[in-house]
Protein backbone atom coordinates (compact mmCIF):
# COMPACT_ATOMS: atom_id res chain seq x y z
CA UNK A 1 0.00 0.00 0.00
CA UNK A 2 1.04 3.43 -0.61
CA UNK A 3 1.60 5.95 1.88
CA UNK A 4 -0.97 8.59 0.49
CA UNK A 5 -3.61 10.62 2.68
CA UNK A 6 -7.26 11.02 0.99
CA UNK A 7 -6.54 14.49 -0.74
CA UNK A 8 -3.42 12.99 -1.85
CA UNK A 9 -5.21 9.61 -2.72
CA UNK A 10 -7.95 11.90 -4.57
CA UNK A 11 -5.61 14.41 -6.50
CA UNK A 12 -3.07 12.01 -7.74
CA UNK A 13 -5.22 9.18 -9.29
CA UNK A 14 -4.28 9.79 -13.17
CA UNK A 15 -5.30 7.77 -16.37
CA UNK A 16 -1.95 5.96 -16.61
CA UNK A 17 -0.97 5.24 -20.23
CA UNK A 18 2.62 5.15 -20.95
CA UNK A 19 4.24 4.35 -17.26
CA UNK A 20 2.12 0.79 -16.76
CA UNK A 21 4.40 -1.72 -16.04
CA UNK A 22 4.35 -4.29 -19.14
CA UNK A 23 6.40 -7.02 -17.46
CA UNK A 24 4.98 -7.56 -14.29
CA UNK A 25 1.97 -9.76 -13.41
CA UNK A 26 -1.03 -8.08 -11.20
CA UNK A 27 -1.95 -10.43 -8.30
CA UNK A 28 -5.56 -11.56 -8.16
CA UNK A 29 -5.90 -10.85 -4.72
CA UNK A 30 -5.06 -7.14 -5.79
CA UNK A 31 -7.86 -7.16 -7.81
CA UNK A 32 -10.06 -8.83 -5.60
CA UNK A 33 -9.32 -6.27 -2.86
CA UNK A 34 -10.15 -3.36 -5.30
CA UNK A 35 -13.49 -4.99 -6.22
CA UNK A 36 -14.18 -4.89 -2.49
CA UNK A 37 -13.82 -1.49 -2.15
CA UNK A 38 -15.85 -0.62 -5.25
CA UNK A 39 -18.88 -2.66 -4.28
CA UNK A 40 -19.01 -0.39 -1.22
CA UNK A 41 -19.93 2.61 -3.25
CA UNK A 42 -23.60 4.26 -3.24
CA UNK A 43 -26.28 2.49 -5.71
CA UNK A 44 -29.29 3.41 -6.63
CA UNK A 45 -32.02 1.85 -4.50
CA UNK A 46 -29.50 -0.56 -3.72
CA UNK A 47 -29.90 -2.29 -6.73
CA UNK A 48 -26.21 -3.41 -6.76
CA UNK A 49 -26.52 -4.18 -10.40
CA UNK A 50 -22.23 -4.01 -11.21
CA UNK A 51 -20.26 -6.19 -12.54
CA UNK A 52 -16.58 -6.44 -12.84
CA UNK A 53 -14.67 -8.83 -16.11
CA UNK A 54 -11.12 -9.29 -15.11
CA UNK A 55 -9.16 -10.66 -17.92
CA UNK A 56 -5.51 -11.94 -17.86
CA UNK A 57 -5.35 -15.37 -19.31
CA UNK A 58 -3.29 -14.75 -22.62
CA UNK A 59 -4.96 -15.79 -25.40
CA UNK A 60 -8.63 -14.05 -24.34
CA UNK A 61 -6.45 -10.83 -23.41
CA UNK A 62 -5.13 -10.93 -26.91
CA UNK A 63 -8.23 -11.16 -28.31
CA UNK A 64 -9.85 -8.47 -26.48
CA UNK A 65 -6.60 -6.46 -26.90
CA UNK A 66 -7.17 -7.13 -30.76
CA UNK A 67 -10.85 -5.71 -30.32
CA UNK A 68 -9.56 -2.65 -28.58
CA UNK A 69 -7.92 -2.00 -31.45
CA UNK A 70 -9.82 -2.21 -34.44
CA UNK A 71 -12.63 -0.40 -32.11
CA UNK A 72 -10.32 2.91 -31.73
CA UNK A 73 -10.44 2.74 -35.38
CA UNK A 74 -13.48 2.96 -35.49
CA UNK A 75 -13.92 5.74 -32.61
CA UNK A 76 -15.55 9.17 -33.46
CA UNK A 77 -17.19 11.01 -30.68
CA UNK A 78 -18.68 14.42 -30.64
CA UNK A 79 -17.63 17.19 -32.55
CA UNK A 80 -15.29 19.49 -29.97
CA UNK A 81 -16.69 23.07 -29.25
CA UNK A 82 -14.97 26.12 -28.90
CA UNK A 83 -15.09 25.76 -25.10
CA UNK A 84 -13.97 22.45 -25.64
CA UNK A 85 -10.64 23.59 -27.44
CA UNK A 86 -9.99 26.55 -24.67
CA UNK A 87 -9.93 24.12 -22.26
CA UNK A 88 -8.12 21.47 -24.11
CA UNK A 89 -5.27 24.27 -25.02
CA UNK A 90 -5.39 26.22 -21.47
CA UNK A 91 -2.35 24.48 -20.30
CA UNK A 92 0.00 24.26 -23.24
CA UNK A 93 0.99 21.07 -24.34
CA UNK A 94 -1.84 18.66 -22.07
CA UNK A 95 -3.43 17.91 -25.13
CA UNK A 96 -0.50 16.84 -27.22
CA UNK A 97 0.53 15.07 -23.73
CA UNK A 98 -2.84 13.01 -23.86
CA UNK A 99 -2.72 11.97 -27.68
CA UNK A 100 0.91 10.74 -26.91
CA UNK A 101 0.12 8.40 -24.36
CA UNK A 102 -3.22 7.41 -26.37
CA UNK A 103 -0.82 6.08 -29.47
CA UNK A 104 1.35 4.52 -26.81
CA UNK A 105 -1.47 2.60 -24.99
CA UNK A 106 -2.10 1.33 -28.33
CA UNK A 107 0.79 0.36 -29.34
CA UNK A 108 1.09 -1.83 -26.40
CA UNK A 109 -2.21 -2.44 -25.74
CA UNK A 110 -1.60 -6.70 -26.30
CA UNK A 111 1.49 -6.24 -23.31
CA UNK A 112 -0.70 -5.23 -20.58
CA UNK A 113 -0.79 -7.52 -17.64
CA UNK A 114 -5.08 -7.20 -16.86
CA UNK A 115 -7.86 -5.75 -18.25
CA UNK A 116 -11.21 -4.54 -16.40
CA UNK A 117 -14.22 -4.48 -18.08
CA UNK A 118 -17.12 -3.05 -15.91
CA UNK A 119 -20.54 -3.96 -16.60
CA UNK A 120 -23.92 -2.75 -15.38
CA UNK A 121 -27.20 -4.72 -16.12
CA UNK A 122 -29.93 -2.90 -17.87
CA UNK A 123 -28.73 -1.17 -20.77
CA UNK A 124 -29.85 2.65 -21.64
CA UNK A 125 -29.53 2.56 -25.23
CA UNK A 126 -31.98 5.78 -26.10
CA UNK A 127 -33.37 5.60 -22.76
CA UNK A 128 -34.67 9.11 -20.83
CA UNK A 129 -31.94 11.41 -19.40
CA UNK A 130 -33.30 9.96 -16.19
CA UNK A 131 -32.44 6.24 -17.00
CA UNK A 132 -29.30 7.04 -18.11
CA UNK A 133 -28.31 9.47 -14.74
CA UNK A 134 -29.74 6.43 -12.44
CA UNK A 135 -27.41 3.84 -14.54
CA UNK A 136 -24.71 5.32 -14.70
CA UNK A 137 -24.34 6.71 -11.09
CA UNK A 138 -24.99 3.16 -10.14
CA UNK A 139 -21.92 2.18 -11.87
CA UNK A 140 -19.04 5.50 -12.17
CA UNK A 141 -18.82 5.69 -8.59
CA UNK A 142 -18.31 2.08 -8.22
CA UNK A 143 -15.04 2.09 -10.95
CA UNK A 144 -13.63 5.15 -9.70
CA UNK A 145 -13.90 3.20 -5.69
CA UNK A 146 -11.93 0.50 -7.77
CA UNK A 147 -9.48 3.17 -9.63
CA UNK A 148 -8.78 4.64 -6.46
CA UNK A 149 -7.93 1.58 -4.28
CA UNK A 150 -5.65 0.90 -7.08
CA UNK A 151 -3.61 3.30 -7.01
CA UNK A 152 -3.55 3.03 -3.31
CA UNK A 153 -1.75 -0.37 -3.92
CA UNK A 154 0.53 0.80 -7.02
CA UNK A 155 -1.56 0.44 -9.85
CA UNK A 156 -2.40 2.36 -12.81
CA UNK A 157 -5.66 2.63 -14.55
CA UNK A 158 -7.26 4.74 -17.30
CA UNK A 159 -10.75 5.00 -18.22
CA UNK A 160 -11.64 4.33 -21.93
CA UNK A 161 -14.51 3.53 -23.98
CA UNK A 162 -12.89 1.54 -26.50
CA UNK A 163 -15.27 -0.95 -25.87
CA UNK A 164 -18.08 1.24 -27.53
CA UNK A 165 -18.10 0.70 -31.34
CA UNK A 166 -17.69 -3.13 -31.24
CA UNK A 167 -19.52 -3.61 -27.71
CA UNK A 168 -21.56 -6.37 -29.16
CA UNK A 169 -18.63 -8.39 -30.53
CA UNK A 170 -16.69 -7.81 -27.13
CA UNK A 171 -19.96 -9.18 -25.21
CA UNK A 172 -19.40 -12.09 -27.35
CA UNK A 173 -15.87 -12.76 -26.33
CA UNK A 174 -16.63 -12.18 -22.65
CA UNK A 175 -19.88 -14.52 -22.83
CA UNK A 176 -21.94 -11.03 -21.96
CA UNK A 177 -25.77 -10.86 -22.33
CA UNK A 178 -25.62 -7.84 -24.21
CA UNK A 179 -29.71 -7.56 -24.68
CA UNK A 180 -29.72 -7.77 -20.70
CA UNK A 181 -25.94 -6.22 -19.65
CA UNK A 182 -24.56 -2.65 -20.52
CA UNK A 183 -20.75 -2.48 -20.70
CA UNK A 184 -18.99 0.68 -19.27
CA UNK A 185 -16.00 0.99 -19.90
CA UNK A 186 -12.31 -0.61 -20.89
CA UNK A 187 -9.41 -0.24 -18.21
CA UNK A 188 -5.95 -1.48 -18.75
CA UNK A 189 -4.74 -2.49 -15.75
CA UNK A 190 -0.93 -2.90 -14.56
CA UNK A 191 1.30 -1.77 -11.63
CA UNK A 192 2.76 1.30 -12.44
CA UNK A 193 6.40 2.34 -13.27
CA UNK A 194 7.57 4.82 -10.26
CA UNK A 195 4.38 5.61 -7.84
CA UNK A 196 5.62 9.43 -7.91
CA UNK A 197 2.16 10.65 -9.75
CA UNK A 198 1.51 14.57 -9.38
CA UNK A 199 -2.25 16.84 -9.68
CA UNK A 200 -2.82 17.05 -12.83
CA UNK A 201 -3.06 21.01 -14.04
CA UNK A 202 -6.81 22.02 -14.07
CA UNK A 203 -8.96 25.13 -15.67
CA UNK A 204 -9.29 27.50 -12.51
CA UNK A 205 -12.18 26.89 -10.17
CA UNK A 206 -13.89 30.11 -11.13
CA UNK A 207 -13.92 28.73 -14.48
CA UNK A 208 -16.36 25.40 -13.31
CA UNK A 209 -17.63 26.76 -9.99
CA UNK A 210 -21.37 28.11 -9.56
CA UNK A 211 -22.89 29.51 -6.61
CA UNK A 212 -26.64 29.70 -6.68
CA UNK A 213 -26.85 29.87 -10.42
CA UNK A 214 -25.47 29.67 -13.74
Amino acid sequence: MLDLNPDELLSTTRAVRKRLDLTRPVPRELIEQCVDLAVQAPTGRNRQRWHFLVVTEPKQRRAVADLFLRAQALATGQPLTERDLWRMSHHPGSTDRVFDGLRHLAANIHRVPAFVIPAVEGRTDGAPVTVQAGTWGSILPAVWSFMLAARARGLGTVWTTAQGPLEPELARVLGVPYEEVMLAAFIPLAFTVGTDFKPAPRVPREEVLHWERW
